[in-house]
């Protein structure tokens, strides 16, 4: 048997002997996606290809922590029920024997192109990294190509995440990578016909311009065209707490500009944060055929606290956020669930016109470990609102501060951590609460927060709280299991 096909088998075995522990947690999801066993991190190879959505994903089976990756497969027709596929990729071949690590997808002559990075250490830990193309007539089953980009000079062999695209007759390639005096880069590839790659240079980072000093890698980067911007998407490390900015270990965001493909140049503005919470990585973005720009991030941060999470008891770890649609207003990236998640919805809406005047409120019917909350037309002039979802995660805007926080016991050492931002007006909130994890939509996706928490199984309580007078228009729905 030769070793793609022993990884296959040992991987399924490894599904089949957890299956019941998996299933038996309680703070599995009933609609994000997630491993069947084992570790998942990185989105990768996110595309629509004749009316299907792939979403590849780094994968550990045999274990929850992180080693020599494997792609798994989920298909989707809707963004919201998915199929697992087989497995896409395994660490099988010498340019990737340490792990097949992230990257992207692109269409080609009929086919599906992936590119993703291969991930080779010898025996004293030393790295090697090499740019991997594989090439899928039926998006199931991939004809492995190898390296087709080495590790250019000025680089270490942190060097990773190419993400590809197609613009004016030519096709484009950024990575994330590390220049050798420690500093974060996206680095430019450019090529006629897919396979053989001319490095460019650095178009953000290095060294220079108003990233100049940011971090010592930058991770999985993303650029692409949106309302009249290029906006690069990536993932820093090594950023320093700043203010309410930067307080996750490492952080995803984006910064806009003009991207010129003739002269190969990317002239961008300052940093934003595409997540205020506490778990959000490594975002991947595609355009699909309806023309939207649409995101997935990995709900979790490397390196921060991944043992201490409780799934890890029933085998598996981590989950991937909600897709979300992207759009660019007066220069900012608004964020919003796909309009097909309201698919989810089971039955009618509970509606409530609810009024607070200082004192702790539970709402009739308005209890779950699997819904969806809208709040219309807040009115609070003075104060603050709170809002609690099982005894464990609560949110709270301050109108005299302007800020708006995300709590929630910390599953390392139970003591109340917190995010924040400034957020001038509140206006409307939209919440997804599913069983460990929490997403909420500010002001129409103006600003998201993002966590994994794990309130008590049996506490489905949502406990509404107001220093002032407080009212809004509320809306919850009950949502279906998918998964």
């Amino acid at each position: 048997m030769d070793r793609d096909q022993h990884l296959r088998q040992a991987a399924y075995k490894e599904i089949e002997k957890h299956q019941l522990l998996v299933e038996q947690d309680p703070y599995r999801l009933h609609y994000h996606i997630m491993p069947l066993v084992g570790l998942l991190n990185d989105p990768n190879g996110f595309v629509q290809w004749k009316g299907t959505y792939h979403l590849f994903y780094q994968w550990m089976p045999f274990e929850t922590g992180h080693g020599a990756k494997f792609w798994g497969h989920y298909q989707s027709k809707d963004l919201v029920n998915w199929k697992h596929e087989g497995i896409a990729l395994t660490p099988a071949e010498w340019f990737e024997k340490n792990g097949c690590y992230s990257g992207s997808a692109l269409v080609h002559e009929g086919q599906l192109y992936v590119f993703y990075t291969g991930n080779v250490k010898d025996e004293e830990g030393n790295r090697e990294s090499y740019q991997c193309l594989a090439v899928s007539e039926d998006g199931v089953h991939f004809d492995k190509k190898g390296p087709v980009v080495q590790l250019p000079r000025g680089y270490t062999a942190h060097f990773r995440d190419p993400k590809v695209w197609e613009q004016n007759g030519a096709y484009f390639m950024v990575i994330g990578a590390q220049t050798d005096d420690w500093k974060g880069a996206v680095v430019l590839f450019t090529s006629s016909n897919l396979v053989d790659w001319k490095h460019v240079g650095i178009i953000a980072g290095g060294g220079k311009g108003p990233l100049e000093a940011f971090g010592y890698m930058f991770e999985c980067p993303d650029l692409f065209h949106l309302d009249g911007q290029d906006v690069l998407v990536f993932s820093p490390q090594g950023l320093e707490p700043d203010g309410m900015k930067y307080h996750n270990v490492y952080q995803a965001g984006y910064v806009t500009g003009i991207f010129e493909a003739e002269k190969t140049s990317y002239k961008h503005g300052e940093f934003y944060e595409l997540d205020h919470g506490f778990d959000f990585y490594a975002p991947q973005t595609t355009r699909d055929e309806k023309g939207r720009r649409i995101l997935f991030g990995w709900m979790s941060v490397p390196d921060q606290g991944e043992q201490d999470h409780p799934t890890i008891q029933h085998q598996w770890l981590h989950n991937m956020t909600l897709p979300r649609e992207l759009k660019l207003v007066n220069g900012k990236l608004y964020q919003s669930p796909v309009a097909e998640l309201r698919d989810l919805r089971e039955g009618d809406a509970i509606e409530r016109e609810v009024s607070i005047n200082q004192e702790t409120r539970w709402v009739k019917g308005v209890e779950g470990k699997a819904l969806e909350l809208e709040l219309k037309e807040i009115n609070l002039k003075a104060g603050w609102l709170a809002i609690s979802f099982g005894g464990s995660g609560r949110i709270v805007y301050s109108r005299n501060d302007q800020v708006f926080t995300m709590e929630r016991e910390s599953y390392v050492d139970g003591v109340v951590e917190k995010r924040q931002t400034e957020v001038k007006e509140l206006h409307d909130l939209q919440i997804f609460l599913d069983t460990s994890s929490i997403e909420v939509f500010i002001n129409g996706g103006e600003y998201v927060f993002t966590s994994r928490f794990y309130p008590s199984p049996n506490n489905e309580s949502i406990q509404f709280r107001a220093s002032q007078t407080v009212s809004f228009h509320l809306k919850k729905w009950k949502l279906r299991r998918v998964f």
